[in-house]
């Protein structure tokens, strides 16, 4: 395997590592409440996921 000849430098690391920004999670709405939810989960507001209620909420 091939090794560094050199080290690599702060500057070029943190340059690299420049783009590891976090990203706000994409929401959709919910089919039957229309509040914003994170895709592919349970509606926290009313149980509901693929227009079923998966979980009974109060």
């Amino acid at each position: 395997m091939g090794v560094p000849k050199r080290k690599t430098s702060k500057r070029r690391a943190r340059m690299r590592r420049a783009h590891w920004k976090i990203e706000a999670p994409g929401l959709v709405r919910c089919s039957q409440c229309h509040a914003l939810i994170v895709p592919h989960r349970v509606c926290p507001e009313c149980g509901y996921y693929k227009a079923k209620e998966v979980v009974r909420v109060q």
